[in-house]
This record gives C-alpha cells, sequence and structure tokens, in this order.
C-alpha cells in the first residue's frame, strides 16, 4: 500500500532573484482515502539544498537520505559546499540507477546563485525559474505564470508560492491540510513557522 501513499500532492518551487522559495500542502492519500494530514514534503539536505518530493512516500524518504548522505561525503572529500547543479546530478544519477516512483525539486543558492532544478523518476534533469509538481500543479501553474516575473524577491517568491498552493488545495482533492513553506538564501536555510505561514496567508 505504501507506493500509493502521496500519489497526489502539490509542491512549488521559485527562483527568486535573492534566493529560492519551496512550499507544498501537507495531505498524503491513497487513493481516495485521506491518509495522514501532516505529511512532509519539504526536505532539508543541507544549510544551502532543500527538496521537495510527490509520489510514493517509501522511494521518497529512501531517496532523501541517500542524497544527504552523498552529499555530506561530497563535502567531506572535497573539504567545499556541493554546487546546486552538482547535487542535481548527482540525484539523477541515483535516480538512473534505480527508478524510484518520485518527483523530485532540488534546489539553492551557492556561488553560482540562486537555482531550482526538477528531476524526473528516470532520473531526467530539467533547469527552471518556477516549477510544480503533483496533482495540482495544473492550479499552481496558473498562478506561478501569472505572478512571476525577472525581479522577483523571496520576499514575494514566498506569497507567490503560498497563493499557488492556497489555490492547488482549494480544486485538487488530493492537496490540502495546510502548508510547508520554505527557503534558501544568502542566511541559509529556514522552514518558516506556522505564525509567518498565517501572515502570508492574511496577505492573500
Amino acid at each position: 500500500m505504501k507506493d500509493k501513499i502521496l500519489e497526489g500532492t502539490t509542491t512549488v518551487g521559485i527562483t527568486c532573484k535573492d534566493g529560492v522559495v519551496f512550499a507544498s500542502e501537507r495531505r498524503a492519500t491513497m487513493g481516495n482515502l485521506v491518509a495522514h494530514k501532516v505529511a512532509e514534503k519539504i526536505f532539508k539536505i543541507d544549510d544551502h539544498i532543500v527538496t521537495t518530493i510527490a509520489g510514493s512516500v517509501g522511494d521518497a524518504q529512501n531517496l532523501m537520505k541517500i542524497i544527504e548522505a552523498e552529499v555530506s561525503l561530497y563535502q567531506l572529500r572535497n573539504n567545499d559546499k556541493i554546487s546546486i547543479k552538482a547535487a542535481a546530478s548527482l540525484t539523477a544519477n541515483i535516480l538512473r540507477s534505480g527508478p524510484a516512483y518520485v518527483q523530485t525539486l532540488l534546489g539553492g543558492v551557492d556561488d553560482e546563485g540562486p537555482s531550482i532544478y526538477s528531476l524526473d523518476p528516470a532520473g531526467g534533469m530539467i533547469k527552471d525559474t518556477y516549477i510544480s509538481t503533483g496533482s495540482g500543479s495544473i492550479t499552481a501553474y496558473g498562478v506561478l505564470e501569472d505572478r512571476f516575473h525577472d525581479e522577483i524577491t523571496v520576499e514575494e517568491g514566498l506569497e507567490v508560492a503560498v497563493r499557488a498552493i492556497k489555490a492547488a488545495a482549494e480544486r485538487d482533492t488530493y492537496s490540502g491540510n495546510g502548508f510547508l513553506v520554505a527557503k534558501v538564501d544568502e542566511n541559509g536555510y529556514e522552514m518558516l513557522d506556522n505564525e509567518k505561514v498565517n501572515d502570508i496567508l492574511e496577505k492573500i
């Protein structure tokens, strides 16, 4: 049954001029059943790298552990932080060695600036400015297409990301039960607490 968990979900990643923003809802489903209402879909890999997941919870949790371990090993061996592109390539190679039923967004900030990559279950890797995954992504993309601009800041991006997830949760039966919102900027990783998320919700 675990392979059906998180079949429907919505995640969003936005590349901003001063960092990256990620958001997701918290519903985990098995078919028409809401299996969990507090699913974790955003993962800190390092202080400068974040991932999101949509797909099988078992595959996703296993993949996150492998990525975190491989990134740590890379940085120990090279005595330097891994770049976002290298971390995405590493993840793609892991997926190619044994496809997992999961779609992943990976992004963060390095010496080249902020960037986000989308990775499919077979290891396909695409860099983009804004990306949404999961069953609610069609609705989320409507918000992203309308609100994104080249000079968007992290502060603006947080509002757009939450707005996109909120829209998806209102139209997609597999998305809902709250928000997870994270950012990476020059100060590193931060998962926003409920108070900060509620402040954003009040603005929109």
